[in-house]
């Protein structure tokens, strides 16, 4: 399988160097955070990253993370940049601005969406697939929505699209990555549920929620 690794930062330098240091097939670039460059600093450093990138770039734009917003002229320019072959997008709610997006991309450029919640409306208007936390408590049951989009199966994508939503809700009701681990480590997928301070344990009523939440989705997941 190709492995696609999570790279970037503020420094359109430094970004370049990490790019060219990499031991994967693609390189997911974060947009600048912190320093909010605005859309002409943003497209300036992506265009000199997958210049100097000896792999494919896929960027990571999620605004309210790095604190820089982009309008959809700005994302069409980045789908158009040479090299840059996808974007994980994780901009909020789907919007108007979102269908824009999706519906003017070029030929050979993926959206994944990055918003767990949203993930199933975002593969009805075209996204490719999905990079989400969520989906490593329920893998099989995201990839069965992919499929269902991907099919035409309309019914079967609700179901689970409804189904997840409400799984993802549950593990992000408290700091992520806190309530995965705990429903992690309940199910005995990983050894211990901690995570490292400022982060603080899932508390039991959160893990609680969220696997009464997975043991729905199993259930959709198993229905037609």
């Amino acid at each position: 399988m190709p492995l696609l690794v999570g790279v970037g930062g503020s420094s359109t330098a430094g970004t370049v160097a990490a790019v060219r240091e990499i031991r994967g097939d693609v390189a997911m670039v974060v947009v600048p955070p912190y320093t909010r460059p605005g859309a002409a600093g943003v497209l300036a450093h992506l265009r000199a990253v997958a210049a100097g990138s000896p792999v494919p770039v896929v960027v990571y734009h999620v605004p309210y993370r790095t604190g820089q917003p982009l309008d959809v002229t700005s994302l069409l320019e980045i789908a158009a940049i040479p090299g840059v072959v996808g974007m994980k997008l994780s901009d909020g709610a789907v919007s108007g601005d979102t269908v824009a997006f999706l519906g003017g991309l070029p030929a050979g450029f993926s959206v994944l969406g990055g918003d767990d919640a949203v993930i199933a409306p975002l593969l009805a208007i075209g996204a490719a697939g999905g990079i989400l936390a969520s989906a490593h408590v329920a893998t099989g049951a995201f990839v069965a929505l992919a499929e269902a989009w991907r099919d035409g199966d309309v019914g079967r994508g609700r179901r689970l699209g409804t189904a997840l939503a409400a799984v993802s809700a549950a593990l992000f009701a408290e700091p992520n990555p806190a309530v995965i681990k705990a429903v992690l480590h309940a199910t005995g997928r990983i050894p211990t549920p901690d995570v490292r301070l400022p982060l603080l344990p899932a508390s039991a009523a959160a893990t609680s929620a969220a696997l009464r939440a997975l043991d729905r989705v199993t259930a959709a997941a198993t229905t037609g």
